[in-house]
């Protein structure tokens, strides 16, 4: 329509143009006058158009418009959009014709030749002869009216700079007085206060909004301007310096706390000086005692035993609580360095005087820390010394009076104090100051726990290492040990660097192999985020080298006991900080940080000069080992060791493109080949592969999933392994019972077993009200699920889980997290959804306390995996009397038999499974175990204490492992130079 408006404005120009007389409309006065007219809208009344000249001043605003963007862009509007355009009157003259000029004449002919072809349509659309020349005078005053206001916005607009420019160096300085403030603030008061910049920036911010829309200015060009994106960068910036100001804040708290524990530090230190002392009084009092109790009668020095061994008891209780409190902040140091590290590299320009203030403060916390440190460690020296010496006079005094009954013998000494010694013995070789003969005989003694070790370690007065040395190097030993020497390299271990279930295997298989006689030790990667507070004796030992990439890189070795175990943590010197990264795993060079680690682990193994018998590597994190031990090491001398690889998930196998491996020392032509470690389906490097070719030993965590992995649950890996089936077994993974152990476990409400199963109804009353859980109904079944958020685990059947449980009308607690942030969000939601539910709770993330809880107050545990090489859930589950709803895969198969199934033995039948990954099943399976709940109590009481008393010890599953390496010790093994 707008177009149709125009071409009937051009027409009547052109008839308007024709009739006036000549002298007043020169060409450049008709070529405007044409254009205004061709800009004129189309929608007017009747009578308007047949009086032209009584047009609204609105409609010739909006020609103004069309005429200003005209004359701006230097032609004429596009004429082929036109629908109609008047034709030309045949009454104008032919003279005024010829004298018009010959470019606009033209163009009129065009205008006329595209207004007859479309003369049908607009016969009715045409303006009156009479329009008059006032309308044009009257578009020039609009024209000059709206000069004069474009030119007053714009006066306007260069105030209100002015004025902003103004304001902004007026802020400048009340920033600067702020900021001086703010550091003199900082050394008064120790603390930042940054809200008034922020109240002052916001307010200007405000004002500026106000004072442009006052002035008639548009808030949209107000924030495109320089000065607002200055400003916006101003603001950026105040919210960095309370960020930093936060974090200043947090390491001045975290400094309070740790001085805080210095001090009861130094006050249990104090109280365990008068513990030793008070217990050497009482040692010397029974020397004496013991002198005189040869003619005394039996009764009457047993008393005298019992009196001592009380008082052994107390110290005891006093050392360890002093060394429990030490080891809940062993990192402390590492705290104090962080703390001095971010003060002194920080990226805000704090106050010189706070800095000095702070670094005096850390000085005098890392010295008293130390001291602290090294005063408990000779303390607990001191302890150790004494419960040898007294045990050794009571084993004398009953070995004389012929009481054989009481037992004291140096095998009763604490798994810490042999691991401590081994550590001693291996710092003293690394450092070179024994020999590698020396070195393995001493150890040999440690390993069979000899007592005249022990003798060696507390018959040595003075306090200097040489002086116990000495002594060592003074022992001999005849004879060889029936014993294997066992060396775990792993990515994890329970509970100091803990992501899954292959932590506890290591810890709990090497616990059990350590009760059985062996000698083991553990290799980990020493990460930043690992549990320090769990390392007792954490100390750096000594620096290895090892080869990566082309270069020889330095590596700190660090050295500690985990629950009772020697464990060496490799830090290396790498300037990729290859394990400080905040993570275990997930990183983006996980593929090089493991071989680096592997080739270390080796290394160190190497450069002791230890004789080992079976090196057993976890995971393809180190199945690098393998390759690495028989085409490097073993060439060096270095072969007396067998190599057993357990693959504890054979979804993951640590791929990548083959010139990777170089990064570690091994030969990529030789190895990326099909029957060593090139990938059966992309051609690339799998490590997981290669440990399978070069390991005598090859495991997997249960005897079902060592079936499937041989075919469509390999992941690619089933050809291999079938090829090597001689060497491939499935065991059944164990618990550990002492932290897994109802009767013990100090994070229940109330302690329980079998026989006596009141407790655990207490700890799901208790759980209840912990979760704010409907408790009116104590027969209500509660149904606990425990696991990470993973498709591994089955998800889609966990949340039908959850309905089905609030159908049936029990309760449902589930506890655990995802690493995939779009199944956390999505568990986010379903927890929003039962929020209002006082039967459903779903905590999103781990706590270990709660995981114990939920295990002893439930009723039934639902573990509907869609594969599972092992699981723990379910045996721990049994442990604390909760009947596992499984569905049948891998170790679920193992360890869960159906309650129903009556093909098998009754004395068998722990559980409810189910075997199809779908709801129906599930539903099936959950309304089975509901019915026995509710309808036969005591069936389903019966088979609660059945699950309790099923042995998912380590015993078992050690004993396997056992007799593995010493078949594969026995054998001659020229391997592998294949």
């Amino acid at each position: 329509m707008a177009a149709c408006g125009a071409a009937s404005a051009v027409a009547a120009a052109n008839v308007a143009s024709a009739s006036l007389p000549h002298s007043r409309c020169d060409p450049g006065t008709r070529r405007r006058f044409a254009i205004s007219c061709r800009a004129r809208p189309r929608n007017l009344s009747a009578h308007q158009k047949k009086r032209g000249k009584n047009v609204a001043p609105k409609q010739r605003s909006l020609n103004l418009k069309v005429l200003l963007t005209s004359d701006e862009n230097g032609q004429l509007p596009n004429t082929s959009s036109r629908t109609s355009i008047q034709p030309l009157q045949q009454g104008t003259s032919s003279s005024s014709e010829e004298n018009t000029n010959g470019a606009i004449g033209q163009r009129d002919e065009k205008i006329a030749v595209i207004g007859n072809e479309q003369q049908e349509i607009s016969k009715d659309t045409h303006f009156g002869s009479d329009f008059l020349l006032e309308d044009l005078g009257g578009i020039i005053q609009n024209i000059e009216k709206n000069i004069l206001l474009l030119n007053q916005a714009h006066l306007r607009a260069i105030e209100d700079v002015n004025k902003i420019l103004t304001e902004k160096e007026a802020l400048q300085k009340e920033v600067y007085l702020l900021e001086m403030n703010l550091s003199k603030s900082l050394v008064i008061e120790g603390n930042i206060n940054t809200n008034i910049l922020s109240d002052h920036l916001e307010k200007f911010t405000k004002e500026m909004l106000i004072e442009s829309a006052l002035s008639g200015g548009s808030p949209a060009h107000l924030c495109e301007s320089p000065f607002f994106m200055e400003f916006i960068i101003l603001k950026e910036e105040n919210m960095l310096l309370k960020a930093d100001a936060k974090f200043l804040k947090a390491k001045l708290v975290e400094l309070a706390e740790a001085e805080e524990f210095l001090f009861k530090f130094e006050k249990e230190c104090s109280l365990l000086d008068d513990a030793v002392r008070e217990i050497e009084y009482g040692f010397i009092i029974a020397q004496i005692d013991i002198w005189k109790l040869a003619s005394l009668e039996c009764d009457v020095w047993m008393e005298k035993v019992e009196n001592l061994q009380g008082m052994i008891g107390c110290l005891t209780n006093h050392v360890e609580k002093s060394v429990a409190l030490l080891d809940k902040h062993s990192d402390l140091q590492d705290k104090i360095d962080e703390i001095e590290a971010s003060v002194r590299g920080g990226t805000s320009e704090f106050s010189p005087y706070v800095v000095e203030l702070l670094q005096q403060k850390l000085k005098a916390a890392k010295s008293r820390h130390q001291a602290g440190h090294q005063k408990t460690s000779n303390q607990t020296e001191v302890y150790w010394k004494l419960i040898w010496e007294i045990q050794k006079k009571l084993g004398n005094l009953i070995e004389k009076s012929g009481r054989t009954s009481v037992e004291h013998s140096v095998t009763d000494m604490p798994s810490e104090f042999w691991s401590h010694i081994l550590l001693m013995i291996d710092g003293w070789f690394l450092e070179q100051k024994i020999s590698n003969t020396e070195a393995n005989i001493l150890t040999e003694m440690a390993w069979k726990r000899d007592d005249h070790i022990c003798e060696a370690y507390f018959a040595c007065k003075g306090t200097k290492e040489s002086d116990v040395m000495e002594k060592f190097l003074k022992l001999t030993l005849s004879g060889n040990s029936s014993s294997l020497h066992i060396v775990h390299i792993a990515a994890e271990m329970a509970p100091v660097a803990k992501v899954g279930g292959l932590a506890d295997v290591v810890a709990g298989l090497s616990k059990a192999l350590q009760n059985k006689g062996h000698s083991v030790e553990i290799i980990l990667p020493k990460y930043d985020c690992m549990q320090h507070d769990q390392i007792t004796n954490f100390k750096v030992l000594d620096v290895i080298q090892s080869y990566f990439d082309g270069n020889i890189f330095s590596n700190n070795v660090w050295t500690g006991t985990v629950e009772g175990l020697p464990v060496y943590f490799i830090e290396p010197q790498h300037p990729s900080k290859l394990f400080w990264r905040a993570q275990y795993y997930g990183e983006h060079d996980d593929f090089k940080r493991y071989s680096y680690f592997s080739r270390a682990a080796l290394e160190l193994l190497y450069q002791s000069g230890k004789k080992i018998d079976m090196i057993h590597c976890h995971d393809w994190q180190t199945a690098f080992v393998a390759p690495l031990y028989w085409d490097i090491y073993a060439a060096r001398g270095f072969n007396s060791a067998r190599i057993c690889f357990t693959c504890h998930n054979f979804e993951y196998q640590g791929t990548a493109p083959a010139p990777d491996l170089s990064y570690c020392g091994l030969d990529v032509e030789q190895l990326d080949r099909p029957d060593r470690m090139q990938d059966n389906a992309h051609g690339r490097i799998n490590v997981a592969k290669g440990g399978i070719v070069y390991s005598n030993i090859v495991t997997t965590v249960s005897p079902t999933y060592a079936l499937e992995v041989r075919s469509e649950g390999g992941h690619g890996l089933q050809d291999t392994l079938k090829m090597y089936s001689r060497k491939f077994v499935g065991i059944l993974n164990g618990i550990d019972t002492e932290i897994w152990n109802p009767s013990t476990d100090r994070f229940l409400a109330v302690q329980y077993s079998a026989t006596d199963l009141q407790g655990k109804a207490a700890n799901k009353a208790f759980l209840r009200k912990q979760l704010g859980l409907y408790s009116e109904d104590a027969s209500q079944p509660l149904v606990g699920c425990v696991t990470r958020l993973v498709p591994q685990k089955g998800l889609h059947l966990i949340r039908h889980a959850i309905h089905k449980t609030s159908e049936l009308g029990g309760q449902f607690v589930l506890l655990g997290s995802s690493p995939v942030p779009h199944i956390q969000s999505e568990f986010e939601g379903v927890a929003d959804q039962f929020q209002q539910n006082n039967n459903i709770r779903l905590i999103l993330k781990y706590e270990e306390a709660l995981s114990h809880c939920i295990y002893a107050a439930s009723d039934m545990f639902i573990i509907p995996s869609m594969f599972e090489p092992c699981g723990l859930t379910q045996m721990i589950a049994m442990r604390y009397g909760s009947v596992p709803i499984v569905r049948k895969t891998g170790g679920l198969s193992d360890s869960v038999f159906d309650f129903d199934d009556e093909t098998i033995p009754i004395e068998l039948r722990n559980g409810f499974a189910f075997d199809r990954a779908d709801e129906q099943d599930l539903s099936g399976c959950l309304e089975r175990a509901f019915s026995y709940y509710s309808r036969n109590p005591m069936v389903w009481k019966q088979l609660v204490q059945k699950d309790m008393q099923i042995d998912f010890s380590w015993d078992s599953p050690a004993s396997q492992y056992e007799n593995l390496y010493q078949s594969a010790v026995a054998q001659v093994t020229l391997f592998y130079t294949i």
